[in-house]
């Protein structure tokens, strides 16, 4: 179950930098998409959050 948490925090990472590159190549362009920008943000932090509880959650595993 610890591997399966740890390859599940990576891919959410992984997904939260994707997103986060997205969003800034995006800007970079000067797209004047606004609502692709508030999606892309949407995104990265739900990513971000359901990360970091999938991470506590392994500490959490890891301790007991």
């Amino acid at each position: 179950m610890i591997t399966f948490l740890t390859i599940l925090v990576g891919l959410g990472m992984l997904a939260t930098l994707g997103t986060l590159f997205a969003g800034m190549v995006g800007m970079v362009r000067g797209s004047e998409d606004l609502h692709r920008s508030n999606a892309l943000m949407r995104w990265r932090t739900t990513l971000q959050g359901v990360t970091l509880a999938l991470f506590a959650l392994l500490l959490f595993m890891m301790r007991g």
